[in-house]
């Protein structure tokens, strides 16, 4: 196996096997779950109770991840790299897959997506291992509402996680916030005062069909548009603000005060042709999407000692098979058969 030597992994600045798919979609950033793993249970993505894991086994090594992400960012010219879960701080020493992947040469980005559970805890040991930006998930300040959504306790906890965060100095730190209808209208006001205080942009982002029950319905998306009229109401226009890349999902607003707001708005308004993401789950299957029916297994190529290129060809054929959109509007469509939680946000 070719492991990375413990100072700085050295990489070419020109991308030979760039990862293009047939709609000439490059692809430029990669989203590597380290677990599907979670201390929380929420209703959007996770059953209450019987939440099936993959083996600690069949779960991707460290030595295993960073081969992967030093030989995309070396040949295929990924620049970023967000780490999720499940809940990535519960992966068994996190902050030394970090110090380990900040050690790749021309990678340009790498950030996490967490609850911030366990943020207080783990926010110094982070930043300080070379993680440059953070995404946390707040679904309300509430702890009566937090323990409906989350079905565990906790969200003082989350709080003193984002403010630990802050405070330790990341590049960018987002809150997001999953909106579903009947659930968070009462909720978006005070979370952008939250956001305000801590000077800090939050995000909504609309309730997809990736829930392990199988709940999901149109008429529970709390659409962006509804989200807007919420918060224009309370604080005056939000003034859309042009993204600083084609491939951004979010779309950016600033309030009057200069408060960023961004609105996700995945299945009412579908960013799918700007999409250059393509995932890698923890037990090491290849995704070319969120909502794909189809994966394409690395783990075991990479453990038989497969070459460079074998495992850059098994890349190139998952995105060419990528489709043209998520397809939920289309009548036909059905949700993965992985629910979120198993795939990695």
């Amino acid at each position: 196996m070719n492991t990375p030597p413990p100072d700085r992994v050295s990489t070419g600045t020109i991308s030979s096997d760039p990862l293009i798919d047939r709609f000439g979609r490059v692809h430029r950033s990669l989203r590597m779950s380290v677990t599907d793993r979670c201390n929380l249970r929420c209703f959007y993505c996770m059953p209450e109770v019987g939440a099936e894991f993959a083996p600690r086994e069949t779960l991707l090594t460290f030595e295993e991840i960073v081969r992967i992400a030093a030989l995309l960012v070396s040949r295929c010219g990924i620049g970023d790299i967000r780490l999720t879960g499940g809940e990535p701080l519960v992966r068994k020493d996190l902050p030394k897959l970090v110090a380990m992947l900040s050690a790749i040469g021309d990678l340009k980005d790498l950030s996490l997506t967490t609850n911030g559970m366990l943020l207080e805890q783990f926010a110094g040991p982070l930043r300080r291992a070379g993680l440059k930006r953070l995404n946390i998930s707040i679904d309300t300040l509430d702890e009566a509402n937090f323990q409906k959504v989350s079905r565990r306790s906790g969200i003082d906890q989350v709080v003193r996680g984002i403010d630990a965060a802050i405070a330790t100095g990341f590049e960018t730190i987002k809150l997001n916030t999953t909106a579903v209808k009947g659930v968070t209208e009462t909720e978006i006001v005070s979370l952008v005062k939250f956001a305000i205080e801590r000077n800090v942009q939050i995000r909504f982002i609309e309730f997809m069909p990736l829930d392990t029950d199988r709940s999901w319905r149109t008429e529970n998306v709390l659409s962006g548009n509804m989200i807007r009229d919420i918060i224009e109401r309370e604080f005056g226009p939000m003034n859309p603000v042009p993204p600083p890349v084609a491939s951004q999902p979010a779309t950016d607003f600033q309030l009057a005060g200069g408060q960023p707001i961004g609105l996700i708005q995945s299945v009412t308004e579908p960013f799918c042709d700007a999409c250059d993401r393509i995932r890698l789950t923890a037990d090491g299957a290849i995704r070319n999407c969120l909502f794909s029916q189809h994966e394409f297994p690395i783990r075991d190529l990479v453990r038989s000692g497969a070459s460079d290129d074998e495992l850059i060809d098994q890349f190139k054929a998952a995105v060419s098979a990528k489709a043209a959109g998520h397809g939920i509007d289309d009548g036909s469509f059905s949700p993965p058969q992985r629910p979120m939680y198993s795939i990695g946000g």
